[in-house]
């Protein structure tokens, strides 16, 4: 797997023609490595040696994919956490050094994965030269949105500051991952269609939670959900059940006996998120499914206003950026009913 992703296509034809892909210039290397992952410090482990680097990179939305060596024995590190990215590498041949927990390391081998939030942790890691990999670059914002539009709160740095290794020679998560490369269409300069894209891009963030959380030793579907309050667990569901008369957070938290305040503390405390939030997520799905559900004759704007919007423009950005389209492109994509 994964042997000609960022070379090829699907079809076999050259991905990325015209442009760097491969440099024996450190400047080269260095701008690449500024532009894919975020700003560093490399240091070639032999004096005087120059790199025999492959530069490949390519956009799933808003995930950076590259295939990448230095060619030559390489340690970088003092990785910026202000430019807010994970990075998940992804041996392909040679070894890598990482850290883990405390003093701790790991050496990467072909068919093995790591992941890193370098917006929450310090990270460094020591290429042998004859290695490559096939890396992933993606927002911690991203994670944080997967992961409360899926399990409905965003885990604490419990799980952003584990830096662990997974997979393996034939695992899932490197299927996955050679299925997003072979969506690549070098005939649309190297970049799939852009509903596939925001279908890779959220099948990837939500597979990369489960193999961290399960190596971090968190349960995303029962421990945080349940540790939080009754009347957190109560606000949710009451969201969820009354999504579509357009409520407020004031509404929840007067049905619940408590203030506004009172709730909002609760959500960030046990949830990482506000009310408001939560509450518009719910709503944006709920909206969604009738988009889908909508019978001939149904527009977008008739099926938003009985859903209590009333700023069209507002809410189709964002519905655009949760579900990576616009209500109308979603409302085409229904079956069409009587």
């Amino acid at each position: 797997m994964l042997e000609t992703a960022l070379v090829e296509d699907r079809r076999g034809a050259a991905l990325l023609e015209g442009q760097l892909t491969n440099s024996r210039d450190w400047a080269d290397v260095d701008a690449f490595c500024h532009n894919t992952y975020m700003p560093l410090q490399i240091r070639p482990l032999q004096k005087g040696a120059r790199p025999d680097a492959t530069l490949r990179r390519v956009e799933i939305g808003q995930i950076t994919l590259s295939r990448f060596c230095f060619g030559v024995p390489t340690r970088v590190e003092d990785f910026d956490p202000a430019a807010g990215n994970i990075i998940v590498l992804n041996t392909l041949r040679g070894r890598v050094r990482h850290p883990l927990a405390g003093d701790t390391e790991v050496e990467t081998r072909p068919g093995d994965s790591y992941v890193v939030d370098c917006s929450r942790t310090e990270y460094w890691n020591v290429a042998n030269g004859a290695d490559l990999q096939f890396n992933l670059t993606i927002p911690h914002r991203l994670m944080e949105e997967t992961a409360e539009r899926w399990y409905g709160f965003v885990p604490d740095d419990r799980l952003w500051t584990s830096r662990i290794a997974f997979g393996g020679a034939q695992s899932s998560w490197l299927s996955l991952l050679d299925y997003a490369a072979r969506s690549l269409d070098a005939r649309q300069g190297g970049v799939p269609d852009a509903l596939i894209a925001r279908r890779i891009e959220e099948t990837l963030a939500i597979d990369l939670l489960r193999h961290w959380a399960e190596g971090a030793e968190i349960d995303l579907e029962t421990g945080a959900r349940a540790a939080a309050p009754r009347y957190v667990r109560d606000a949710e569901r009451l969201m969820q059940e009354q999504a579509d008369r357009a409520p407020t957070v004031g509404d929840i938290a007067g049905q619940l006996g408590i203030t506004a305040r009172s709730l909002s503390a609760g959500f960030r405390r046990f949830r990482g998120i506000t009310p408001h939030g939560y509450l518009n997520a719910q709503r944006l799905d709920g909206l969604r499914a009738a988009l889908l559900e909508a019978r001939r004759g149904q527009t977008v704007a008739s099926i938003a206003a009985g859903r209590g919007y009333v700023n069209l423009g507002a809410m189709t950005a964002r519905y655009r950026e949760r579900f990576g389209e616009t209500p109308a492109e979603t409302l085409r994509q229904r079956p069409v009913k009587g």
